[in-house]
């Protein structure tokens, strides 16, 4: 039974999120299977994992934003900037107030830079930065720039902050709870971490890993390879296109409704997914599906 959809998997502390992955692909024998956003071993939560065609929509979920839950301990800092990494110093934190706190988040909101952790998957010349780190080498980062929509402050346990930070894509939890410590004057490592929304995926949707059995389990939790596309508008080709545009050609009906520079899913008349259309780039790119009507 070959499966196409896509999966809310609140995933387990202490796995990887390609043990994630593994472990769907021993259960169901099926090999082409993905995931979107990789979470840290350290993270629990929203791991959307996607089977089949729908596999083939996961570059398109960069534009989303998500929400975290962070804890984070002031006065620890280590050199992974998490609660896994080796102590760097401590400090005592107790002169931080929950007033101080406030006034420090408002500084990370909105467009910033943020140095990414030395301890991640990003490469240098083809290194992924984690290999150079275990190695006992360094290399200057430079700033990145990231969004973060907005930072609350759930609770203040001293030398415990609690956030919930919803944030676009590429930005580091891990570089926040760093840079909140500096603020502070301070040091601070993320202690905890939970993704509660990614998109269009949910924490109350979301599906434990260790309830699904059997392949057919899997199968009847499966959601549409189009859904995690709600943020992408919907231009519709007639029926006597649809040939053309398995063949690779967008026809002119559907390129006068593409107005902007962005992502689009092209849809039959009856719903159903036929395409994503990429208009970001100098030329259209069109990705073409074989899916049912509904699927959008």
């Amino acid at each position: 039974m070959l499966l196409d959809g896509w999966l809310n998997i609140d995933k387990p502390p202490g796995m990887t999120s390609y043990g994630v992955i593994a472990r769907l692909k021993r259960l169901t024998g099926q090999r082409h299977i993905g995931h979107a956003g990789t979470l840290d071993p350290l993270a629990t939560g929203i791991l959307p994992v996607a089977f089949g065609q729908a596999a083939r929509t996961i570059e398109f979920l960069h534009q989303v934003s998500k929400t975290y839950r962070a804890v984070i301990e002031l006065g620890v800092e280590t050199d992974t900037l998490d609660a896994e990494g080796n102590i760097l110093f401590r400090r005592d934190a107790s002169s931080v107030s929950h007033e101080m706190v406030n006034s420090a988040l408002e500084s990370f909101t909105g467009t910033i830079q943020q140095v990414p952790p030395m301890f991640s998957a990003l490469k240098r010349n083809g290194v992924p930065l984690y290999e150079i780190a275990r190695r006992g080498e360094t290399v200057e980062l430079k700033p990145r720039t990231v969004t973060v929509y907005n930072i609350q402050l759930l609770a203040f346990d001293p030398p415990f902050v609690t956030l919930e930070v919803d944030c676009g894509s590429g930005t580091y939890i891990r570089s926040i709870a760093r840079d909140l410590g500096q603020v502070l004057g301070v040091g601070a490592c993320l202690k905890s971490l939970r993704r509660t929304r990614y998109g269009v995926f949910d924490i109350k949707g979301s599906i434990e890993l260790a309830s699904l059995e059997t392949a057919g389990m899997v199968a009847a939790r499966l959601l549409p390879p189009g859904y995690p596309l709600a943020h992408c508008p919907a231009v519709y080709a007639g029926f006597e296109s649809t040939e053309r545009i398995t063949h690779g050609v967008i026809p002119a009906e559907v390129q006068s409704q593409i107005t902007e520079a962005r992502t689009y899913r092209l849809c039959s008349q009856d719903g159903a997914l036929l395409a994503i259309i990429d208009a970001t780039g100098a030329d259209l790119r069109l990705k073409v599906f074989n899916l049912t009507a509904g699927d959008t």
